[in-house]
C-alpha cells in the first residue's frame, strides 16, 4: 500500500526545506560578512607598511567610521529597533542609508534580532547572549566568541519578522531594506572616489583600503563587543535583570554603546548618558537634530516615564 503525505505534511516538510535553505544562505552571507572586512583590514595594514601610512586614508576612516557608528547606534539600533525618537522621511532615509552603510544586516533583521535580544536577554532565545554554558576558562571563553561573532553563524532567521510589524508599515524603511547592498557598497565607493579625487590611484585605493573595508571590520568588532563584553564586564549601576554592564572606553568608540547597563535599564531612551561626564556622541548628534527640527519626540529621562520593567520595548 502506497503511503502519500497529505496537503499539511506535504506544506510542512516544504516549509521546513525552506527553512534549511534560509539558514544555509544565512551561514554563508555570515561568512562573507566577517571574513571580507577581516581580509581589507589586513590588506590595508599591508598596504600601509608597503607604501606609507597616509594622513589622508585616516581622515577618511576617521569621517566614515563617525557616519556609520551614528548609523548604527543612532539609526539600526535607538531609531530603528527602539523609536527612540521621530524623524521625516528624507531623515529617516538618511539615518537608514548611514546605517546599512555599515553592513552589519538590513535594517529589518537588524532591528528584529535586537528586539529579541531584550525581550530574551540573557536567556533563552537571545540570539547572541554570551552566557556561559560549560564551567572553566574555556566555557568563558566559548561564550565571548558566541556573544561575539559566533551567533551570527547559529542564529535561526525563523519568525524574526513577527518582531517589526511597524518598520513593515513604513514604506521608507522598505526601500531602504531593499536596497541594503547598494547602501553596502556606496560606503565602500564614498572613500574610494574621494580618495581617487585627491591622489589618484593610490588615494583610491587608501580610501577603499582604510575608509572602506577596515572601517567596516573595525565598526564590526566595537558593535560585537557590545553583545560580548558588555554582557560579561562592566559595572552595573542600574539594577537590571540582566548581565548589561557600563564599560567607557568602550563606550567612547562605540558613539556611546558602551554605556549598555544605562540602555539596558530603559531601552527607550534616545541617550545612555546620565551622567554628564559619560560621553554619548550619539545623544549629542540626536539633540542637534532635534534643535534643528529635524528630529522630535526625542525620549530622555526627564520627560519619559519608567518602563514597565526594564526590558520595555518601543516597537
Amino acid at each position: 500500500m502506497t503511503t502519500t503525505k497529505t496537503p499539511t505534511a506535504a506544506a510542512t516538510g516544504a516549509s521546513m526545506q525552506a527553512q534549511k535553505d534560509g539558514d544555509s544562505r544565512a551561514r554563508r552571507l555570515a561568512y562573507i560578512t566577517v571574513l571580507t572586512p577581516a581580509i581589507g583590514f589586513v590588506a590595508a595594514i599591508w598596504y600601509s607598511l608597503h607604501f606609507g601610512l597616509k594622513q589622508q586614508d585616516m581622515v577618511l576612516l576617521g569621517v566614515m567610521y563617525f557616519l556609520t557608528s551614528f548609523g548604527v547606534e543612532g539609526g539600526l539600533h535607538r531609531f530603528f529597533s527602539h523609536r527612540s525618537f521621530k524623524a521625516g522621511p528624507v531623515t529617516t532615509a538618511i539615518i537608514g542609508i548611514l546605517g546599512c552603510m555599515a553592513a552589519q544586516g538590513p535594517i529589518l533583521f537588524w532591528a528584529a534580532t535586537h528586539r529579541m535580544h531584550h525581550v530574551f536577554t540573557d536567556q533563552d532565545g537571545d540570539p547572541h547572549s554570551p552566557r556561559v554554558l560549560t564551567p572553566g576558562w574555556r566555557g568563558r571563553l566559548k561564550a565571548l566568541w558566541h556573544g561575539h561573532v559566533g551567533w551570527l553563524f547559529t542564529v535561526k532567521r525563523s519568525n524574526w519578522s513577527s518582531y517589526v510589524p511597524d518598520l513593515f508599515a513604513s514604506r521608507v524603511v522598505l526601500f531602504v531594506n531593499q536596497h541594503y547592498l547598494s547602501w553596502v557598497f556606496l560606503g565602500l565607493a564614498i572613500p574610494t572616489a574621494i580618495g581617487g579625487a585627491l591622489s589618484g590611484v593610490e588615494g583610491a585605493v587608501g580610501g577603499l583600503l582604510w575608509g572602506g573595508l577596515a572601517r567596516v571590520f573595525l565598526l564590526d568588532q566595537v558593535t560585537w563587543a557590545v553583545n560580548s563584553i558588555g554582557h560579561t564586564f562592566g559595572k552595573r549601576p542600574n539594577q537590571t535583570r540582566d548581565t548589561s554592564g557600563n564599560i567607557g572606553w568602550l563606550a567612547l568608540v562605540s558613539a556611546g554603546g558602551g554605556w549598555h547597563n544605562n540602555h539596558h535599564a530603559n531601552p527607550a531612551l534616545a541617550h545612555n548618558d546620565y551622567h554628564f561626564w559619560q560621553i554619548d556622541t550619539t545623544a549629542w548628534v540626536i539633540r542637534t537634530l532635534g534643535l534643528l527640527g529635524l528630529a522630535w519626540d526625542i525620549r530622555q529621562r526627564q520627560n519619559t516615564e519608567p518602563s514597565a520593567g526594564p526590558e520595555t520595548i518601543n516597537k
